[in-house]
């Protein structure tokens, strides 16, 4: 078959195109910007890319067209579509109706947490030698791919976002898996969804496509993981969390999470020391012991493998450690996110100075709907740089001041790296925040001090 696909650079769309070529398609695509990493991988194994949204790659008429989410009506590519009528999909429902009928699916959901608890779980099913497919939202480094066919298991990030501009139901709904995590759930993207409500309306569907005999496994911290599972479960549920009494635990050994003891209904698991930290991470690991304990994986080696788990790139990832400072690129999108992250640095470095830029990217934050929350968010850090943008319709100052003066708002990520450059000392822990390329600027500081 002879596809062609719109918006292929992303990570899920640049995903699924690497997936339709190995399943022995013809794969073509188009997007705004063709560039590194995705564009370098897509064209290695030989899909080629037409930068721009125009109608000349569809005119020799591809059997099928994938349209991802960032494409809307208007625009040249899906209009030339429409009017000739080719036969098009999503990439959601491509994936779920061509590649994961007849695989044992395990879906990973909530607000936070997906991408590395996918990771984890992936790396648990290669640990064990089942070879597992995956699809994730950012790329693995046990694996440094973000998607592979792999065979029988395969496990997937499942997005809330919505499916394409024909399809507003959440990406999960196509899924259909067997073994689902529900990580944890706050209000978030707020182009799509008036409120919280609406959100939970979608896990509730996505509660609704788990067979009788499959595996939900749920936070039994989240009230609002909750209020969907009184909507209706059909599915043998389990519970897990980092305090209170639920099916499985995690408990801290160390207060940065560095190490870690795993429990089930009360029964010891066994421990871990990973590179890792955080009471996030620690919740993330619980969930993906959970869920391989559920596709036939023994705990120990679940726990073994998770102790060699080395992260996922943009996840606090340690990009440059020069004189002594550290400089982490993370992909924060959420005030909640940043709070966690922050708060494991703080644990783990102890008095050491923790600088903070921050790019506010994300359609709910750009809107400001957790403008109130961000100060807070950020006071585990000793100083904030945040770059404001013409699309921030609130006032940085404002929602800043939790920090007492500890920060400034700069416009231009020049002059941000400049003063991040001349305040800098030995010892010092530098961490960049935003969801979107941040003109480069982790990669230009760790240059730079590299160079000096």
């Amino acid at each position: 078959m002879k596809i062609h696909i719109l918006g292929a650079c992303g990570t899920f769309m640049g995903g699924v195109a690497l997936l339709a070529r190995r399943a022995g398609h013809e794969v073509s695509g188009s997007d705004q910007h063709t560039y590194p990493p995705m564009s370098t991988l897509l064209e290695k194994e030989g899909i080629f890319l037409h930068e721009g949204y125009s109608e000349e790659p569809m005119l020799d008429t591809p059997d099928l067209v994938i349209i991802g989410n960032a494409l809307s009506r208007g625009n040249p590519a899906v209009e030339y579509v429409l009017k000739q009528r080719l036969n098009y999909t999503s990439g959601p429902r491509w994936l779920g109706e061509n590649y994961l009928r007849g695989r044992n699916v395990i879906a990973v959901a909530g607000t936070h947490g997906k991408t590395t608890t996918s990771s984890m779980i992936a790396w648990i099913l290669e640990h064990a030698g089942l070879q597992p497919g995956f699809l994730i939202g950012g790329v693995p480094l046990n694996f440094n791919v973000s998607a592979r066919e792999g065979s029988g298991h395969f496990v997937v990030e499942a997005d809330e976002y919505d499916t394409a501009f024909f399809d507003k139901r959440s990406k999960f709904v196509h899924y259909r898996p067997q073994i689902v995590i529900l990580n944890n759930l706050e209000y978030d993207h707020a182009d799509i969804f008036p409120d919280l409500a609406a959100i939970e309306t979608q896990f509730h569907h996505l509660m609704r496509t788990i067979p009788g005999n499959g595996t939900i496994i749920s936070n039994g911290a989240d009230a609002n993981l909750e209020n969907v599972l009184e909507r209706g479960c059909w599915s043998n549920l389990q519970r897990f969390s980092l305090d209170g009494e639920h099916d499985w635990q995690v408990e801290l050994l160390k207060p940065d999470g560095s190490e870690l003891r795993f429990s089930h209904q009360q029964q010891d698991l066994g421990s871990m020391a990973w590179d890792e930290y955080g009471r996030h991470n620690a919740t993330n690991a619980c969930a993906a012991i959970a869920a391989s304990v559920a596709a036939g994986i023994p705990a120990a080696t679940a726990i073994e493998a998770l102790s060699s788990f080395r992260g996922v790139r943009r996840r606090m990832e340690l990009i440059s450690q020069t004189s002594d400072i550290h400089v982490y690129d993370d992909f924060a999108h959420h005030p909640t996110a940043i709070r966690l992250t922050l708060e494991g640095l703080r644990r783990k470095v102890g008095n050491a100075r923790i600088l903070v830029a921050l790019e506010p990217r994300s359609n709910t934050m750009r809107a400001g709907v957790h403008a109130d929350l961000l100060g807070p968010a950020l006071i585990a850090a000793d100083y904030v740089w945040l770059k404001a943008s013409d699309g921030i319709d609130w006032d940085p100052q404002v929602a800043l001041a939790p920090l007492e003066g500890r920060c400034k708002i700069v416009t231009r990520v020049d002059d941000m790296l400049q003063q991040l450059r001349n305040s800098l000392n030995p010892g010092d822990h530098v961490v960049f925040m935003s969801n979107g390329g941040f003109e480069a600027a982790p990669r230009r500081l760790s240059e730079s001090l590299k160079n000096s």
